[in-house]
């Protein structure tokens, strides 16, 4: 699986919160968010549920893999989702050994591997 997903048992909204500041506590800042929604409904008149996407990246290893990689921009930041689907609330991050095993570098295998820890250890925290 690309995604490490997990069901919360909160509203969508407190669900959003807890990713953000459990992000924080692992040392992801959020660079982008993309209201999923509010977009589609803009842009196709189309009702959608609940989904943000959370653009966030981890300065030092986001800087190591630059280092090791200097095309790995193309699949930074590491996205987070939380969305809503009949009812329930769903929390997600991409698995970045998954991510990375289309470029063939060992030095961004050790670096993938750290950020996918932290990133579990988001979606388990939540």
């Amino acid at each position: 699986m690309y995604g490490y997903k997990k069901q919360v048992n909160v509203s969508f909204e407190k669900a959003l919160e807890k990713t953000r500041a459990e992000l924080q506590k692992e040392g992801f800042g959020v660079l982008t968010e993309i209201d999923v929604k509010a977009t589609l409904k803009k842009k196709l008149d189309v009702d959608y549920d609940n989904y943000i996407i959370l653009g966030a990246c981890n300065p030092p290893f986001a800087y190591k893999a630059l280092q090791a990689e200097k095309d790995i921009g193309l699949l930074l930041p590491c996205n987070v989702i939380v969305y809503e689907q009949e009812g329930e609330i769903f929390v997600s991050a991409i698995v970045p050994t998954v991510a990375m095993n289309m470029v063939e570098n060992e030095e961004l295998r050790g670096i993938a591997e750290q950020v996918e820890l932290k990133l579990k250890k988001v979606i388990d925290n939540i």
